[in-house]
């Protein structure tokens, strides 16, 4: 009978980590007005295939009912082609369309500060794979044993990337990309 080792304690530092991301989560969530939080409801039950469900056999349901009343000498309340329900169904599609743009666009902040984070913490573990590439090439010049050898690599990764750098680079490519549709789109008419 073989026991197996209980498991580690969670590192600290990973605790930690996972502690921040439920704040900021939890944080994001008290952001949310009162009237945010019945749109998004909205918007999930609008997302759900019982949705289109529902739409379906409103229109049917309104459709058989004006037609029978046409049959049965009554008159219909919209007849064919049904203006109203063209209005009802117009006005149902512009309320949809505003309800999943206000979620998406909370969505889309949302995802945006997630992108800024992992940009950071990005540009952080660079920092850091830098500075042990430099911790362990002094390492390798100070042993007695190991031959001292100059690495073009090594010397390259330990210097730190550095942020402006990086956005300066960014940019120049969205501004090459941006020309570059500008100049297709100009060929194309």
């Amino acid at each position: 009978m073989s026991s197996t080792p209980p498991p580690a304690a969670e590192p600290a530092q990973t605790a930690q980590n996972i502690e921040a991301v439920l704040d900021f989560y939890a944080r994001e969530e008290l952001k949310i007005s009162r009237s945010q939080r019945i749109l998004e409801r909205i918007s999930n039950f609008i997302g759900q295939p019982l949705f289109l469900g529902f739409i379906l056999l409103f229109v049917a349901l309104w459709m058989i009912a004006n037609e029978a009343m046409r049959e049965s000498g009554v008159g219909a309340f919209d007849p064919a082609p049904y203006f109203w329900l063209q209005a009802i169904v117009g006005l149902g599609a512009l309320l949809t369309a505003t309800i999943v743009l206000t979620k998406q666009n909370r969505m889309g902040r949302l995802e945006e500060q997630r992108a800024h984070l992992d940009l950071k913490i990005t540009l952080m573990t660079e920092q850091k794979a830098a500075k042990l590439i430099d911790l362990l090439e002094e390492l390798r010049r100070d042993l007695p044993n190991v031959r001292n050898r100059h690495d073009p690599d090594a010397a390259v990764l330990k210097q730190s990337m550095k942020p402006e750098g990086v956005i300066a680079a960014l940019d120049e490519r969205a501004d090459a990309v941006a020309k570059a549709d500008a100049v297709g789109d100009a060929s194309h008419r």
